[in-house]
């Protein structure tokens, strides 16, 4: 049976820029294969993370999607037209503290 996403592109928008990836794919097999392997970095000690896990487990691949925050990319099915933007905050200041 041929595989009914075999030759379904789509567009995705990652940090502004432009990627292409099949239909089916998760966004985070959609950023790999674009070349990307981080895409949030760690509020502590500023560490890249992408895919760790690949299964929904870690909280690595988190990025927001069509401004919804915490999505775990190896769990999104990419859809046409998604809007892909990293998660890069620093922890907040403390005061008081260093």
């Amino acid at each position: 049976m041929k595989d009914p996403f075999a030759d379904s592109v789509i567009t995705l928008q990652v940090q502004g820029q432009q990627i292409s990836a099949r239909a089916g794919q998760t966004v985070a097999a959609a950023m790999l294969a674009a070349g990307r392997l981080s895409w949030r970095t760690t509020a502590r000690g500023r560490r890249p993370r992408g895919v760790f896990c690949g299964i929904g487990v870690c909280f690595d691949c988190l990025v927001t999607v069509n401004g919804i925050r915490d999505i775990r990319a190896c769990q999104r099915r990419a859809t046409d037209g998604d809007v892909i933007e990293f998660q890069d905050e620093a922890l907040p200041k403390i005061p008081g503290g260093e």
